[in-house]
């Protein structure tokens, strides 16, 4: 039952919930914030049958312009997430003050989680996007790949995702979203071979492709990125497919941790303008993205201690101090619980 937890194996179910708050409701979500561990204790406790069937996980998360309602200061990387409008294709910005993140090995603990946390949210809150995911067979998306691949492992992975560099607020995350939806008739009609240009892995056996034979503008080749010094740099995605039979929707909903969003935003950048520009990622000719949002993951540690953050109109919360301690040790990234803390992949 982590609450903040980024890093973990891939979940059987998973709920996205992205949310908009009316002004005057600041109070109710500055509660929920310091609240949430206290409700995913309660369901997890609840839930019958083996003991790993209790585990699940749930992230909170406070995009920039509702961060600033609440309180003083930003976490260094956090901002708005921004449009990126290629020759082609645009990955678009779409409201978001809160995302919930669930996942859990069944859809019942995120659904009891997420009615508990709405109900506690109030009416001042409302949901602007819903999507409930499921793991496809091997931990294949809808267009029949397997997603996640290239997650980093072990101490890799928790250097991709939690920012320690940040002295007022370590250990923290940032959370890129992204609602994809799929042309599946279109993707169909190319062929296997086609499909594995189109995405840069064999499509049965998910091996990635010889650079002699991988496309530039595969997906796998525009979403490797690396710093001046040429090292890699690592998101860690925790996407899901979802879909609606009836409405013939098919998508994947994209969800990117990232120590800094920059990495993402790069990654963003290679597939909708092309590395080099024009050059986009041949996948978005099949896949649209319809919303776009950054938000900020605090630590555990940080939601204990919510009520101490100074308040954006600068006065003291109840119970709470203002005062920073600056010889405070700074908080120490783990094994994966965001205690500082842990979520997970493509």
């Amino acid at each position: 039952m982590p609450i903040q937890q980024i890093v973990a194996p891939p979940a059987r179910a998973a709920m996205f919930l992205v949310l908009e708050v009316s002004d005057g409701a600041e109070d109710s979500v500055r509660d929920f914030l310091g609240a949430a561990p206290g409700y995913t204790r309660a369901v997890s406790f609840r839930s019958t049958g083996a003991s790993f069937s209790k585990d699940i996980l749930s992230v909170v998360g406070v995009g920039a312009e509702m961060w600033d309602r609440l309180f003083a200061e930003r976490p260094r990387h956090l901002h708005p997430f921004a449009e990126v409008a290629g020759n082609t294709h645009t990955a678009p910005s779409t409201p978001g003050d809160v995302i919930i993140h669930l996942r859990a090995p069944q859809m019942d603990l995120c659904f009891e989680l997420a009615r508990i946390m709405l109900d506690k949210l109030g009416s001042g809150v409302s949901v602007v996007d819903e999507v409930h995911g499921f793991t496809y067979f091997d931990n294949r998306d809808l267009l029949g790949f397997v997603d996640g691949t290239e997650n980093p492992e072990g101490s890799d992975a928790f250097g991709a995702v939690y920012d320690a560099g940040d002295e007022a607020f370590p250990g923290g995350s940032y959370l890129i979203v992204q609602k994809y939806t799929h042309d599946l008739d279109s993707w169909n009609a190319i062929s296997v071979e086609e499909q594995e240009r189109v995405i840069g892995r064999t499509k049965l056996e998910d091996i990635e492709l010889e650079d002699d034979v991988k496309p530039s503008n595969s997906h796998v080749a525009l979403n490797d990125v690396s710093d001046e010094d040429g090292n890699d740099l690592d998101i860690y995605r925790t996407n899901m497919p979802f879909g609606r039979i009836g409405e013939k929707e098919f998508g994947t909903y994209f969800a990117g941790y990232a120590a800094d969003p920059a990495v993402t935003e790069q990654m963003l950048d290679n597939m909708f303008l092309g590395d080099p520009i024009g050059n986009h990622d041949r996948i978005l000719d099949f896949s649209t993205a319809v919303t776009g949002a950054l938000f900020y993951i605090p630590s555990a540690e940080q939601l204990d201690s919510i009520d101490e953050l100074a308040p954006a109109d600068g006065s003291e919360q109840d119970g709470g101090e203002t005062d920073v301690d600056a010889d405070a040790a700074p908080a120490v990234i783990p094994d994966g619980s965001l205690g500082i803390g842990g979520l997970g992949p493509r």
